[in-house]
């Protein structure tokens, strides 16, 4: 039965559009850095952000990187040694992620400008708000949230995404009311399907695996990632989800189709078939989510 849903944000919850190849979004942002004396062209500003994302990631990939080879060297030594418990640290694909307020503090440096953390935020906020065409939930989502909630499950978000983009986003959509714990990529350093980002929520709510479910749009961040961590994982897809063939996931459901997804985690539309499937799944202490509800 499932107690615990954790949902990714962008395209399973949040219909988004931004698009920060528009000229007028690098003209105006421009004109804002001007305001405070980092004077760059559109051109300039646009080509200096894309070097310090670039630049920034793979300073990140390198650290976490070293950091991973300096775990796996000392539990090789407890491992031929007399501490050896025959244990082995979680092997992971490093998937770094940089804080955005960090690349706009750079390119205010850049121009001979000692930005402080405030207004690092306010620029990346502006930047956001230029470059969204739209932001909304689709359709149901609310309700299907309000319904987990009165029926007890806890519910989580996990989601790939920029702090101070996406924190007011949720604000602004109301969405924060109806989770019991929110985890944005960029507070961690690490993004999915990078597994440590999985364990952390994990271990930070005291998480049974067992019993918990990941919904995403995403084969690979939401559906692979939740399967190296040992959950059971929903798919859906909707109109943001990558094109790629997913095969792993435990269910399946075409476009943002919350009241579906409501049943699904709620267990509200089962054949006697997938019952008799419940209870031999019970009886032999596993999870029954995974053959009960697979629907490609």
């Amino acid at each position: 039965m499932v107690q615990t849903c954790i949902f990714d944000l962008y395209g399973t919850l949040v219909d988004i559009h931004t698009d920060e190849k528009k000229p007028e979004v690098w003209k105006k942002l421009a004109l804002f850095f001007r305001y405070y004396g980092a004077d760059y062209t559109p051109g300039e500003l646009k080509e200096a952000y894309s070097f310090q994302v670039q630049k920034l990631t793979e300073m990140f990939r390198e650290e976490q990187e070293k950091q991973a080879g300096n775990e796996k060297d000392g539990q090789l030594e407890k491992e031929n040694g007399k501490d050896s418990a025959g244990k082995h640290s979680p092997e992971y694909e490093s998937s770094p992620e940089i804080q955005m307020e960090e690349v706009f503090l750079r390119l205010y440096r850049e121009r001979g400008v000692e930005a402080d953390q405030t207004l690092a935020v306010h620029t990346g906020q502006f930047f956001r708000s230029l470059s969204t065409d739209y932001l909304r939930l689709y359709d149901g989502v609310e309700s299907m949230l309000s319904e987990l909630r009165q029926a007890g499950k806890k519910v989580y978000l996990l989601s790939n995404a920029q702090s101070i983009f996406t924190a007011h986003e949720i604000k602004a959509l109301r969405l924060d009311r109806w989770f019991d714990g929110m985890f944005l990529s960029s507070d961690y350093g690490c993004k999915k399907p990078d597994l440590r980002f999985y364990e952390k929520l994990l271990a930070t709510y005291g998480i049974d695996r067992e019993t918990a479910v990941m919904i995403g749009n995403d084969g690979t961040c939401d559906i692979q990632g939740a399967k190296r961590a040992g959950l059971c994982a929903v798919y859906l897809h909707t109109n943001l989800s990558p094109e790629e063939t997913v095969t792993e996931a435990d269910a399946v459901i075409e476009g943002a189709d919350m009241e579906r997804l409501k049943e699904l985690l709620l267990g509200s539309s089962r054949s006697d078939k997938e019952k008799v499937t419940e209870k031999k799944a019970t009886k032999k202490k596993t999870r029954s989510f995974r053959n009960e509800y697979t629907e490609h």
